[in-house]
């Protein structure tokens, strides 16, 4: 019983933990930052402002993350500021035979801010377990691009993801409505379950995009934009915001459409995304 205590108790002492807060504020019309916190193994750098927003890139020093991790994102984007975000590299999520990983992201924009949500890839090991949470609040005038991949297995190693767990929960509210809720469950013999038609169709790679607002102008610029896709491509517009979802075999063909596809969003791909 000791053991079983003491090994418990430095599993959780040996856990990473990081989270980030920050709001940016408008000094002389350009976007800078205002309050920031960081603690644990999450950090955020701001490389050279632009002329009137500002990019912030996230790094985990831990490496990635693994069963038992938790890591906690708060950002505002304060009245009619630009801030773009994203991640110095793909975040791994290593197998684990016990807790599950936690990522909370909280995104507030208010009135005339702009918002991008554009991290890149989220790699997940066989074995894998991870639990994320995005809640995203916009005031009713504030614009919002936001991009998640998810990648099942280092395809490029010829590895996938066979077992493990993966569930995503999302909340969009705009002008304190709730418009768009979704949870996604995955888990037990997830290579199995992604090879059937109705889920992925054999699929390793997947990502989904929201752009608000969203109309139907922006409809047909995607829609054109995706007839030149080589993944398979789903578009959709309600409720003033417009989604795109994209599958694919290949993460590096499905990276280059959905950057394709979000050059129609008005939105500054960050450079990381460039290389």
């Amino acid at each position: 019983m000791q053991d079983t205590l003491a090994s418990s108790a430095s599993f959780a002492a040996n856990r990473a933990r990081g989270a980030v807060a920050f709001d940016v504020h408008l000094v002389e019309g350009r976007t800078r930052r205002r309050q920031l916190h960081e603690s644990g193994s999450l950090r955020v750098r701001f490389p050279s402002p632009e002329d009137d927003g500002l990019t912030a890139m996230f790094v985990n020093t831990a490496g990635g993350a693994a069963g038992g991790d938790r890591f906690d994102i708060d950002i505002t984007a304060g009245e009619r500021t630009r801030l773009t975000m994203s991640t110095a590299a793909a975040e791994k999520v290593y197998r684990s035979h016990g807790p599950a990983a936690e990522i909370n992201i909280s995104l507030r924009a208010e009135a005339g801010a702009h918002l991008s949500w554009l991290p890149q890839e989220t790699i997940l090991f066989d074995q894998a377990r991870t639990t994320r949470c995005i809640d995203i609040d916009l005031a009713e005038t504030a614009s919002l691009v936001l991009c998640e991949i998810v990648v099942f297995g280092r395809t490029a190693m010829g590895e996938a993801m066979r077992t493990g767990s993966f569930v995503d929960r999302w909340r969009l509210r705009r002008g304190g409505r709730l418009v768009f809720a979704e949870n996604v469950r995955l888990d037990g013999d997830i290579g199995a379950k992604l090879a059937q038609p109705a889920i992925a169709n054999g699929g390793l790679a997947i990502a989904t995009a929201l752009i608000v607002p969203g109309d139907e102008a922006l409809l047909e610029r995607l829609r054109a934009v995706a007839e030149q896709a080589g993944c398979e491509v789903g578009i959709s517009c309600w409720n003033g915001f417009a989604m795109v979802r994209i599958c694919a075999q290949d993460a590096a063909k499905l990276r280059a459409d959905m950057m394709a596809l979000l050059s129609q969003s008005g939105a500054m791909l960050p450079r990381m995304w460039l290389n």
